[in-house]
């Protein structure tokens, strides 16, 4: 039986020696909206998807915590469920932490984005606006644009002439990119923490160029009356044998600089058999095209930039060993770099990557927590004759996927509010879909467990697609409010001079944040000046 835990007791272990995850398991909008900086979200519904890979040992000390609405009974007993030893519950909620003289957040990957704040204070990192941008293309002065977010943002809206290259990416392409070095080199990202990190970064492995960050990225771009481009997939280079030569020396000047060790395969294999007692993430920080020609059966794919902008959606355990996998070693090098000045003291990079090691190929799924249960699965046609019959049709996916593109004829829910949902619409029939499966068999079985027929489409939205059947897009008519995105400037529906508003208030909460982390319940980062 879970034990519960005070906001000070709570706050002595988040700052302590051992380690310890904090999980904040209502939902991201939720959470978004006010949390405590060092809890990784896990909403409820996604718990058994999540929780194997964000916590993987299972003696784990666990403190679960919410809004004092009950999530954190529910997943406690999960928790235990799944084997799972140590569990503890923030009595009161977050609302007890800020009761306490604890500082609560906004936003989404906080530790990170006051990270990138405290970088460009502490170091200096230089900048240029969008209008000194824009007067140096104008000029024609030697410059390239270099774009530190995945090509999925990167094709969402890119400033012109940008060269998509994430984070942990650049030093190890940058010569590619720019080999003279009297050529500027400027790096932006959506907003201002990718921007920063990487323009640091090269500055960090000492290329020779002249490095800037965009200030405010692609949102100060729009909002200094400038057009984004759309749509483009515009790669990074391959890179040289001899450009891989001069990364690999830049990344290890920077690795010596910030203390990241190197650690050979026979001491990772020593800490794979004392995973029941500490903590390991291995994890592979190459592209998604790398990781998938070939990994450690045992890591999972966290792209270094992303790894850097979001450390807390990879690594719920605080004072966890992390092993990061790059064969060419720039990557995981610059990587651990930026982990080490986050505070993630037990960082290595592992020599010899793939060499003798067991390897798997292909995507990774996450690792489910529990067994899958047995629920009746449909093909996409036999689904799409049971709908057409009169069954309620429901997909789980993430809403903003779903309002991109989902089967049509589903209505859209997220699974903490589906029984409530369905009992409310008086259905006895249920189909349901979402990208993944077994997210829509989990989902089956909760409706199971209360007496509704329910199905799940058997590979999910994409077989559905592959199938030839109809898709839609938009919200139509969903069956519960959602509230399961915390939604960037850009993701919402608004007018221009809503989202532009919405903009300007993002940009002011980020340049906030170096202040706020100084409060007590925030955190304070080492300089290595």
């Amino acid at each position: 039986m879970a034990r519960t835990i005070t906001a000070r007791e709570l706050r002595d272990a988040l700052y302590g020696t051992n380690e310890i995850a904090l999980i904040d398991v209502r939902p991201e909008a939720t959470y978004g909206s006010n949390h405590i900086l060092l809890a990784s979200n896990i909403p409820l519904g996604q718990l058994e998807l999540r929780i194997a890979d964000l916590v993987p040992r299972l003696g784990t000390p666990i403190t679960l915590c919410d809004g004092g609405e009950g999530l954190a009974e529910v997943a406690a007993a999960k928790l235990a469920g799944f084997g799972y030893a140590d569990i503890s519950i923030l009595e009161g909620g977050v609302n007890a932490w800020g009761a306490a003289g604890l500082e609560l957040f906004s936003g989404l990957y906080v530790p990170s984005k006051a990270f990138g704040e405290f970088v460009e204070h502490e170091y200096g990192t230089p900048s240029v606006s969008a209008e000194e941008l824009k007067a140096m293309m104008e000029s024609g002065e030697d410059m390239v644009v270099l774009d530190s977010r995945p090509m999925s943002e990167f094709t969402m809206m890119n400033i012109p002439t940008g060269i998509d290259m994430p984070g942990a990416e650049l030093v190890y392409r940058v010569q590619e990119a720019a080999p003279n070095p009297g050529t500027t080199v400027v790096v932006n990202c959506a907003g201002r923490t990718r921007s920063i990190i990487g323009a640091q970064s090269l500055i960090n492995a000492g290329i020779p160029n002249k490095v800037v960050a965009l200030r405010n990225g692609t949102m100060g771009w729009h909002l200094a009356g400038y057009k984004l481009e759309h749509g483009n997939m515009r790669p990074p280079p391959e890179v040289s044998a001899d450009g891989a030569e001069t990364a690999r020396s830049r990344s290890r000047m920077a690795a010596e600089r910030f203390g990241v060790r190197r650690v050979d395969s026979k001491t990772l294999a020593t800490w794979r058999s004392e995973q029941e007692r500490r903590t390991l993430y291995v994890l592979d920080v190459r592209t998604a095209e790398e990781f998938a020609a070939g990994h450690l059966a045992d890591s999972r794919h966290a792209p270094g930039g992303q790894l850097v902008q979001s450390t807390d959606a990879y690594m719920a355990t605080q004072r966890a060993r992390v092993v990061l996998v790059d064969p060419e070693m720039v990557r995981a090098e610059m990587t651990g770099s930026w982990l080490k000045q986050l505070g993630w003291e037990e960082v290595y990079v592992l020599e010899g990557g793939l060499d003798g090691e067991r390897l798997e190929t292909g995507s990774r799924q996450p690792s489910l927590a529990g067994d899958l249960p047995a629920i009746e699965t449909l093909t996409p046609g036999d689904a799409k004759k049971r709908v057409d019959a009169g069954a309620l049709f429901v997909d789980l996916t993430r809403s903003l996927n779903y309002r991109d593109n989902h089967a049509e004829g589903a209505r859209w829910c997220p699974r903490e509010g589906l029984s409530a949902a369905v009992a409310r619409s008086g259905a006895d029939s249920v189909v349901l879909i979402s990208a993944d499966e077994r997210l829509a068999r989990l989902a089956a079985k909760d409706l199971a467990d209360i007496g509704i027929k329910a199905a799940a489409v058997a590979g999910g939205t994409a077989a559905w697609e592959a199938a030839g059947l109809p898709m839609a897009a938009g919200m139509g008519d969903p069956l519960a409010e959602p509230d399961d995105v915390y939604m960037r400037p850009y993701d919402k529906d608004a007018g221009r001079e809503e989202m532009e508003r919405r903009m300007n208030a993002y940009l002011t909460w980020e340049v906030a944040l170096v202040d706020q982390i100084g409060r007590e319940g925030g955190i304070s980062f080492r300089s290595y000046r």
